[in-house]
């Protein structure tokens, strides 16, 4: 399973960018198709510019070497160490 941790970016629809840390893992691809991928973004400032209704919603995540992957954000998870959004990636993983 691959694993990637870094500095991301995550860009909604309208273009606002939400600078933050994303947690990724990649599974072995089914049937020759693209592996699966999902993971958790943690915004830099806290809550982020991300909305709390942003269930649901497709966002495209940047990673530093300009590589892009989209993603759609399964739920918004609050607590002591801030606002965890956990993705689930579509098509090829970025990492």
């Amino acid at each position: 399973m691959a694993t990637y941790r870094s500095a991301s970016t995550l860009l909604s629809s309208d273009g606002t960018r939400t600078p933050g840390t994303v947690a990724l893992f990649a599974e072995p691809g089914r049937n020759g198709g693209p592996p699966p991928w999902a993971g958790d973004f943690r915004p830099a400032n806290g809550s982020g510019s991300v909305s709390k209704n942003a269930t649901g919603k497709s966002f495209t995540l940047e990673l530093p070497n300009g590589s892009t992957g989209k993603v759609v954000v399964q739920n918004i998870k609050s607590g002591k160490g801030g606002v965890i959004l956990a993705l689930m990636g579509e098509d090829a993983p970025p990492f």
